[in-house]
């Protein structure tokens, strides 16, 4: 079983956003310590609490600080570019870091009208993202009416993070899918029909599917749950703020939180796999059985950052 980390650059209480992409790269550095397979960054504009706004930069130092760990996006949104410049872009990577780059792209539009406004993304087309993943295949194979620069030397892999419609554009395209939320624990329909009507590409010869979760593993399952609480209580205050905080140090359900938070907030904590060894490694075994999945990725996050060090090491080690 593949296992990797995605980290979305998270800022903490009195830590600045800068020292969130620093710990970022030092994450990468401890994750290819542990032996996971790859890192991936994400890509999210103008959302305080998120410092990750541009994915190809971040990975560029990543890369520079390390030497084996394959380096991800997940991902770029292809909404927001243009397919040329996505592929310049990692084909310029892969220069720097030869044979050790993945290119996860979606489709989701910025956070906020605001936000959309500004990217001038006011409209979340499968169509038009069927014709931008077409587009960015060819000038990755060299077959574009350009050349991109550096022409790549080899072939960069392209991961589509995908729910619903996206599924049957990835399996059309021939390309590995990342799937995540409700659809783990809902209906895995669509996830048959990907495979059903996967046509074999240059890019993969079969279907592959990778689920991101939280996942945060302690010595006790309220312990772990506790780690959990900082991300989940963040989550529902984004859903009433449309911002997410810094993370902070919380461990039980705060008192204040409005019943509606707290069930989001419940909503959260139910939706990530967390707990002791034991706990942890029973939950994904059931997962991969439902899902058939090819690789885990673990997005999670928590203020504590020695303890979100131990569970990476400790997810790693149960997996290994």
């Amino acid at each position: 079983m593949r296992l990797s980390l995605l980290d979305r650059s998270r800022t903490r209480t009195e830590r600045s956003a800068a020292t969130a992409v620093s710990d970022t790269i030092e994450r990468a550095r401890w994750a290819e310590a542990a032996g996971y397979e790859r890192f991936w960054v994400a890509e999210h504009h103008a959302v305080p609490g998120i410092a990750s706004g541009s994915p190809a930069v971040l990975l560029a130092a990543i890369g520079a600080a390390t030497s084996r760990i394959r380096l991800g996006s997940g991902g770029v949104m292809l909404p927001n570019h243009a397919p040329i410049v996505v592929a310049e872009q990692f084909a310029m990577l892969d220069a720097l870091c030869p044979g050790r780059v993945d290119l996860g792209v979606g489709r989701s539009l910025g956070f906020t009208p605001p936000v959309r406004k500004v990217l001038r993304a006011d409209t979340e087309d499968a169509e038009r993202f069927a014709d931008d993943l077409a587009d960015l295949q060819d000038f990755l194979l060299g077959t574009g009416p350009v050349t991109v620069q550096p022409a790549p030397e080899r072939l960069i892999p392209i991961h589509v993070l995908a729910t619903g419609h996206g599924l049957s554009i990835a399996a059309q395209r021939g390309l590995p899918v990342v799937v995540g939320g409700p659809m783990l624990t809902g209906d895995l329909a669509p996830l048959a029909a990907y495979r059903r009507e996967f046509v074999p590409s240059a890019f993969a010869a079969q279907p592959s599917v990778t689920v991101s979760l939280d996942v945060l593993v302690a010595d006790t399952d309220a312990e772990a749950r506790g780690l959990a609480m900082a991300e989940a209580v963040a989550m529902a205050d984004s859903r009433r703020t449309g911002e997410f905080p810094p993370l902070r140090a919380v461990t039980e359900m705060p008192d204040g939180l409005t019943p509606r938070a707290r069930e989001s907030a419940q909503r959260s904590l139910d939706g990530s796999v967390h707990g002791s060894p034991a706990t942890v490694r029973r939950r994904l075994e059931d997962l991969v059985d439902r899902t058939g999945a090819d690789e885990i990725l673990s997005s999670a996050s928590t203020f504590d950052r020695a303890a979100l060090r131990a569970s990476d090491e400790a997810l790693a080690a149960l997996l290994r």
